[in-house]
């Protein structure tokens, strides 16, 4: 049995979250990702925590995967990309358009010395259009694709969310692109070109606000803690000033809801039968339950709705996360060994697989700790190794240089 990416290669050229959280997802279903670092390596890799010299967020986003050193300013690092790229399947890249035509090594390069390859790009706002190559990263693609201007509540700043949203929506759809093409290029051997935008990918996430917006001309507005649609579905403040997370979708789970609260004889008012109706009247209704939840011990009430089925959720902290019996029971948290922080917590990738699945199977790799095993796969010896060293084209981790002054 094999991982379902096995026997793919993968090259990636990207910095912090949005390229390498895509070659992570394609690495831990078995793809062979050779991540391509500057000499100064990843820029993810100066985020704190930084632990015996090595960041601590670097390496959750980068497991599974080889390091190779390229200083791609120089034309002996641009040849050993495109000897690589006629062996691989495909290249992540997730620079400024333009910047890898420059250096001979856009798709149209790249698909001359092999045409099957997929050449998957991420950028802020696209490949094309006037602001191509305008400079953006996460907080600013939140805010220029409209997702800020509903975060947070009515007349105030909006606030930003607490999770780099725009990278992550953005890693998620080009993976989507990747393994789509790796389907297409199986069935008729043609790979493909794909142009993904942390801009669009955030606007396709605002699905129903797009569609509010689209459909009615109206520009929609911060709600809070409140839901667009329905009501009562919102974060609520109970007697310890801890917030619970409620939400009912249907009448059934209102009136389980109410009835917990002990609001039998209120959840009987015509103004809120209906579920359009309690959205229209939600003012009212809240102005009921707010001051019977806040009477509630926050762990109590979460186990009364729970019974009952209705949805709901302590807001948690990390600590409180990671000690769930949930959490425990499902394994999310394993230890694994890194050669410069030892034994160190992570968490594991979210998708399970009845068989030979994604897991992690090493750590995020030293800059340059592969620089050598990459360059021998593709046919340079040793001597021409050194000679790239030398020249500054290449970079080895420290126990790679090591390893290679003994094999001199």
């Amino acid at each position: 049995m094999t991982k379902p990416l096995a026997g793919i290669r993968v090259i990636e050229l990207a910095n912090f979250i949005a390229g390498p959280l895509c070659g992570t997802l394609l690495a831990d279903m078995g793809a062979d990702v050779i991540k391509i670092e500057p000499p100064g390596g990843d820029m993810s890799r100066a985020t704190p925590p930084i632990r015996n010299g090595e960041s601590v967020s670097f390496t959750a986003l980068n497991r599974n995967k080889r390091s190779l050193v390229l200083d791609l300013k120089q034309p002996d690092a641009q040849e050993v990309m495109r000897k690589l790229a006629a062996k691989s399947d495909v290249f992540v890249e997730a620079n400024r358009p333009g910047a890898l035509e420059k250096m001979g090594l856009g798709a149209e390069h790249l698909k001359a010395v092999n045409p099957k390859i997929i050449y998957t790009s991420v950028s802020g706002f696209g490949q094309t259009g006037p602001d191509r190559r305008r400079a953006g990263v996460n907080l600013i693609i939140e805010a220029f694709s409209g997702v800020l201007s509903v975060t947070g509540a009515p007349g105030e700043m909006p606030m930003r969310p607490g999770v780099q949203t725009a990278d992550v929506f953005g890693a998620l759809f080009a993976t989507y692109a990747t393994l789509a093409s790796l389907v297409g290029a199986a069935r008729n051997g043609e790979g493909r070109i794909a142009d993904i935008s942390l801009v669009e990918a955030s606007i396709a996430a605002a699905a129903w606000e797009a569609a509010e917006y689209l459909e009615t001309n109206k520009v929609p507005q911060p709600m809070g803690n409140r839901h667009r649609l329905t009501a009562p579905y919102q974060l609520f403040e109970t007697s310890e000033k801890r917030y619970v997370a409620i939400g009912m979708p249907n009448n059934m789970l209102f009136q389980k809801f109410m009835q917990v609260l002990g609001l039998d004889a209120e959840a009987a008012d015509p103004r809120f039968a209906a579920y359009a109706n309690r959205k229209i009247n939600e003012d009212v209704l809240l102005a009921i339950v707010e001051p019977v939840i806040r009477k509630r011990q926050s762990g109590e009430l979460e186990a009364a709705l729970m019974e009952v089925g209705v949805p709901c959720a302590r807001v948690n902290n990390f600590q409180e996360v990671f000690e769930h019996p949930q959490i425990k029971a499902r394994d999310v948290v394993q230890q694994i060994e890194h050669p410069r922080l030892g034994a160190m917590q992570v968490t594991r990738n979210p998708v399970l697989l009845d068989h030979d699945g994604p897991d992690i199977a090493r750590p995020a790799p030293m800059l340059g700790e592969h620089s050598e095993e990459i360059l021998r796969e593709l046919g340079y010896a040793l001597a021409a190794i050194q000679e790239l060293v030398a020249k500054g084209v290449t970079k080895l981790a420290t126990a790679a240089k090591a390893q290679m002054t003994v094999a001199e």
